[in-house]
């Protein structure tokens, strides 16, 4: 399987460090995760039916107008490949680079011919691809798309039965990057993610919008049952917490600034979201392994990328003693390289 983030096991074995010692900054997700509330007496008994409350909410929080419940968007990434194999053959499929690697790695899987280009390059491959995907905003460098431009794509896409995909597992604190609105026109697929912003990843729980059709081809391969009663309860609770969302939404906001602040003033120029950090071998002076091996050793594990997106993401310290662990981390690298 491909290296993600948030493998502390890894980390833990191989410095010989208990997981317990570690600042995980490996992840893009939200360290102050959504309380979860108590579930009902009979969630883990029931055979968990599809709840219309979640589907209501998700639409009502993602402002779409269809879409399907998945068990995490990751689900979602392993079956379309195979849907559109099984509906029009193999396809040209282009996915913009770097990016998150599921979604060129499962297109391959399946048989599909993958090409990858980068942000700057994607309008070029419009006319062409019979699939186009992307991440918006982009993880891990946080490039994005303008909404305009994506929906005009789509609309020139669905002309001959093409996709666009775009994949916002980190939408949630852009404003206005969304297309998740038009998403029932024929053509457009948008993935949405609890993981991130909620900070709900273990649930394994996300959303994909797309027209009334798709998703019924898509919930039909993917079975009854995909995602658990007391996941979709507490789902629901999340979506519906107007509150929480606005204030973490600043919170994050907040943080994010900060993480940015903190890396300038190291010398390291990023760019991101609100919920990690991105700093390119460039901007780490073409020092990118040894700073990593670095934070390893201070019991800090941030996101290496070795291939042709060199570079480090790191996701924010859950607390004042997570911030104060980083700066004395970079203070001392600073000292020594």
């Amino acid at each position: 399987m491909l290296e993600h983030g948030g493998n502390l096991q890894e980390a833990a074995r191989r410095f010989a460090r208990p997981v317990s010692d570690w600042l995980d900054l490996s992840t893009g997700i939200n360290p102050r995760f959504y309380p979860a509330p108590a579930v009902s007496n009979n969630a883990w008994h029931r055979l968990p039916e599809k709840m219309p409350e979640l589907t209501d909410a998700a639409q009502a929080f993602y402002g779409s107008p269809e879409m399907l419940a998945v068990a995490g968007t990751q689900a979602a990434i392993q079956a379309l490949p195979r849907l559109r194999l099984q509906n029009m053959g193999v396809a040209r499929v282009v996915v913009a680079a770097p990016s998150y690697a599921e979604h060129a790695y499962q297109w391959r899987q399946h048989g599909h011919q993958v090409q990858e280009c980068t942000y700057a390059s994607l309008e070029s491959m419009v006319a062409t691809a019979e699939v186009l995907l992307l991440c918006n905003p982009n993880n891990p460098t946080g490039e994005s798309i303008a909404a305009n431009s994506l929906l005009r794509w789509a609309a020139q896409m669905a002309e001959r039965g093409a996709w666009l995909i775009v994949d916002e597992a980190f939408a949630d604190t852009a404003d206005g990057l969304s297309v998740a609105h038009a998403s029932a026109q024929p053509g457009l697929i948008v993935l949405r993610s609890v993981g991130k912003f909620f900070g709900l990843a273990g649930l394994r729980a996300g959303f994909v919008a797309a027209h009334a059709n798709l998703l019924a081809q898509l919930e039909n391969m993917l079975g009854p049952w995909t995602i658990s009663g007391p996941a979709q309860e507490i789902v629901c609770a999340a979506l519906q917490d107007a509150a929480w969302q606005t204030e973490t939404r600043s919170y994050l906001q907040q943080q994010g600034t900060r993480l940015q602040n903190l890396l300038q003033a190291h010398g390291m120029t990023s760019t991101g979201t609100a919920l990690f950090q991105w700093c390119s071998d460039a901007a780490l002076h073409g020092q990118t392994e040894q700073l990593w091996q670095h934070l390893a050793e201070q019991g800090i594990w941030v996101r290496l990328f070795r291939d042709a997106a060199r570079g480090l993401r790191f996701g924010l310290p859950p607390d004042e003693a997570g911030w104060q662990k980083l700066t004395i981390a970079l203070n001392s690298w600073a000292e020594i390289k």
